[in-house]
């Protein structure tokens, strides 16, 4: 970090990040609610370096650095889960393409789903919340045809066999049922491609239609295919909690 006189006031830093007004922001300080570097501060005036210090308001980690984006975009069917796309198909950045970021997809979703995909230039976050090893929990909402058996939810829980090995769904459930169609959920910490047709198809139940509706903490709501939206301060701090940052 900067020396500390050529850093910026906490409760700038803090005003900046959307806290409130400054004077707000100096009462969190005064209450004792801020943490910078792991350390709880209650005098004002410190001054730190927005970039690098690790900020947290009521224990919940706030994005201070300038420049950082955080988007959540409803990817559309047909279009591809990456950044640019060598045989010319539509691709993530066609959505994003105002953004002078360079920005980061978490993940992928097949060209034939839709739904919720992460974007970030904190390329940090970006590997941590991708990396298995964190088991950030994925919510998908799958067309299928029916009936469903009344063991199918707990085949899923229990684990089924794939080819590249065994998967288990940390839930799932019957969300409605209109003659044949059957819309199930299902919730799983994997990232396997194809993971969520794979298992469906194992239990008899091939998918027709496939949306991801939660990563992590961050839904994916009433956001139109082909909208992106900017993540609030809570679901990012909510993020960086759920990979331990």
């Amino acid at each position: 970090m900067s020396p500390a006189a050529e850093g910026v006031r906490l409760q700038k830093v803090l005003a900046a990040a959307g806290l409130g007004s400054r004077r707000a922001c100096e009462q969190l300080i005064e209450q004792g609610r801020v943490e910078v570097d792991g350390a709880r501060v209650r005098e004002q005036g410190l001054r730190v370096d927005p970039a690098s210090a690790v900020i947290k308001v009521d224990g919940m980690r706030i994005d201070s650095a300038p420049g950082r984006i955080y988007l959540a975009l409803n990817k559309p069917r047909g279009v591809v889960s990456t950044m640019s796309d060598p045989e010319g198909r539509p691709s993530l950045a066609d959505y994003v393409a105002d953004r002078e970021a360079r920005l980061f997809n978490v993940g992928r979703l097949d060209a034939d789903s839709e739904g919720l995909i992460l974007l970030t230039n904190d390329g940090d976050l970006a590997h941590r919340l991708a990396h298995p090893s964190f088991g950030v929990e994925k919510t998908y909402l799958a067309e299928v045809t029916g009936p469903v058996a009344r063991d199918v939810g707990r085949r899923l829980r229990e684990g089924v066999d794939l080819d590249d090995g065994p998967v288990q769904a940390d839930s799932f459930r019957l969300v409605s049922t209109v003659g044949s169609r059957v819309m199930v959920e299902v919730s799983l910490h994997e990232g396997r491609k194809h993971v969520v047709r794979r298992m469906l198809a194992e239990v008899g139940h091939p998918v027709s239609q496939l949306v991801r509706t939660q990563v992590g903490p961050v839904s994916l709501g009433s956001l139109k295919p082909g909208k992106h939206r900017r993540l609030s301060q809570q679901e990012v701090g909510a993020l960086y909690k759920a990979v331990g940052l």
